[in-house]
């Protein structure tokens, strides 16, 4: 098991991101196509990522305009990461008007870093967009290949 990790900075101070970490109205403008979000410590998480990619996890920690925790896995029959199998941490570090957005996705495989990174990477270039004002338009990661 290894850790993915995603850094990206984004043109927003992180009382305006936090939100689209918490809030489902805003969540699903960045990731997903049907969302629930209970954004508390036993609450639950699920994201239909592209419309057919169904994960799900519960929060763990949340810590307004600092940092979310939750479990991830997804949601499919024997699939190699089971729904709440492994743990995604992200944390909002104030950089001037900007912020450092620092995404750790623990417990994954080896063989499944890659791909994670990849949908990380897609997901938080979306939140950069929705965050700072835009329209990431729909939820199709394949787009992104």
């Amino acid at each position: 098991m290894t850790d993915a990790v995603k850094e990206l900075l984004i043109k927003a101070p992180p009382g305006v991101i936090f939100p689209y970490l918490t809030d489902p109205e805003k969540f699903i403008l960045w990731m997903g196509t049907d969302v629930t979000i209970v954004a508390e410590p036993g609450g639950e998480f699920r994201s239909l990522c592209g419309g057919v990619n169904p994960s799900a996890g519960t929060f763990l920690e949340v810590v307004p305009n600092q940092k979310v925790v939750f479990t991830f896995g997804w949601d499919l029959p024997d699939h190699p990461i089971p729904a709440s199998s492994t743990t995604v941490e992200i944390t909002l570090t104030p950089a001037g008007e900007d912020t450092v957005v620092r995404l750790v996705h623990r417990g994954l495989p080896d063989d499944a870093i890659s791909d994670h990174l990849k949908g990380w990477t897609y997901y938080l270039d979306r939140l950069a967009v929705v965050a700072s004002g835009g329209d990431a338009g729909p939820d199709d990661p394949g787009a992104a290949s």
